[in-house]
């Protein structure tokens, strides 16, 4: 069962009265969000968690819940929305504050602390922030002659594998996403296309192999063209390499195609910037004092963009906030197999 996500109720705090005080702000519900809060109350410190989506979990819970992920530890496969779930349920014994369906708009330093806003109103502050909202905003690239068709048949990422089942899908696109949803969704759906406009793939080599072994229809050097319908999306037109144009039957086009990332208000915070990435140092710690920033938001030389890597990066930023926040501590937090400070749920 799905551990219920934290009800927020209406914001009182910030409209009239004092801020809410913790001793971390985190930015961001992502898998390296989620994590840093749980490292935070692993090292004692108190947490608020932002993020503009109504749930946890990022892009993860949003964009691709039922894709499995296979480069987690100690999962030889997890599906995202199950990641997700164990992360909230890893967390929940610290009780960190969720502050959802919100955007952090504002940073000002309140002597030794920083203040944060939020676009309803609300106001935290922080001994410490960990920017976790990766990119940023994402909007999807799209298709022109797709768009008339958003929401009734055209859509850009797969929420529930089961809604295609016995139907006819094709997928545009070249790059892990598009080629991982053609191969989720080949036993379910009654037939999957996957046009990619170019010859080679962006995607992970082993699983172009198993693209190629499985029964979707392969199309490269091709482009979705028209679409058609009446009231719903039925059929499209794939105009191929050579000229020709070939009509697919059609009730699912997804268009995976990349997105635009946006750093939003986060841009104008004072963070040192490169290519709309927050630059940190080897503690993760941005240009600002006892601001830090993970995730793929964040760059430094040779910085691998891997959910794994976030994870890394988050128990990282929080030791060093945790030294930061109380100049005493030690920087490693000793094993967790010897003093674990709450109960782990079952």
């Amino acid at each position: 069962m799905r551990p219920e996500t934290p009800v927020i109720p209406e914001p009182t705090i910030g409209l009239s009265g004092a801020p809410l005080d913790v001793d971390l702000a985190i930015v961001g519900a992502g898998p390296a969000g989620l994590y840093g809060a749980y490292y935070a109350g692993f090292r004692g410190l108190s947490t608020a968690i932002i993020d503009a989506l109504p749930e946890p979990g990022g892009q993860v819970a949003a964009m691709y819940p039922e894709k499995l992920l296979y480069d987690i530890a100690a999962h030889p496969a997890v599906a995202g929305r199950e990641l997700i779930d164990n992360l909230v349920r890893q967390v929940a014994p610290f009780e960190p504050r969720y502050l959802l369906g919100q955007t952090a708009t504002t940073l000002e330093a309140d002597g030794p602390r920083w203040l944060l806003g939020t676009d309803r109103g609300v106001r935290i502050s922080a001994g410490a922030v960990l920017v976790a909202a990766g990119l940023g905003k994402v909007t999807p690239r799209k298709l022109p002659c797709a768009v008339p068709y958003e929401g009734r048949g055209v859509g850009y990422h797969v929420p529930r594998l089961e809604e295609h089942r016995d139907r006819d899908v094709v997928i545009a696109g070249g790059g892990d996403s598009a080629v991982d949803w053609a191969l989720a969704l080949a036993p379910i759906a009654r037939s999957v296309t996957l046009v990619h406009r170019r010859a080679s793939f962006r995607a992970h080599e082993h699983s172009v192999r198993q693209l190629y072994r499985s029964p979707v229809r392969v199309l490269t050097e091709a482009q979705v063209v028209a679409c058609h319908g009446v009231g719903r999306l039925g059929s499209v037109d794939v105009r191929t390499e050579n000229g020709d144009t070939l009509s697919l039957p059609a009730h699912t086009l997804i268009t995976a195609l990349g997105f635009a990332t946006n750093l939003g208000p986060l841009a104008r915070w004072g963070m040192e910037l490169e290519y709309r990435q927050i630059r940190v140092d080897a503690t993760m710690r941005t240009s600002l004092p006892r601001v830090y920033a993970v995730g793929d938001g964040c760059t430094y030389a040779g910085r691998v963009p891997l959910i794994s890597v976030g994870f890394g990066e988050a128990a990282t930023a929080v030791n060093h906030a945790a030294v930061a926040l109380h100049p005493g501590a030690r920087l490693a937090p000793g094993h967790s197999s010897d003093s674990h400070p709450v109960p782990v749920p079952a």
